[in-house]
């Protein structure tokens, strides 16, 4: 089980809203944090990958349970 420092529930947002919070999120956070965001928007799934390779930062976990995306990041 990973260690979560910060948890975000996106659900119900459109894209670009959820990845605009978790960078928002990201931005407040220390090198090694973890963060677990909840967000339904199907878009999200492409985004969160698009965004960890491109900025560098880890993800950690992409899951889907019941309609809902988990994403786990790492703060690099």
């Amino acid at each position: 089980m990973i260690e979560v420092d910060v948890e975000l529930d996106l659900k119900g947002m459109s894209c670009p809203l959820p990845l605009l919070r978790a960078k928002q999120a990201l931005s407040k956070m220390d090198q090694g944090e973890v963060l677990r965001i909840q967000a339904t928007d199907p878009g999200s799934v492409r985004d969160f990958a698009s965004f960890a390779r491109i900025s560098g930062h880890k993800l950690l976990a992409s899951d889907e349970a019941f309609g809902v995306f988990i994403f786990t990041l790492e703060h690099k």
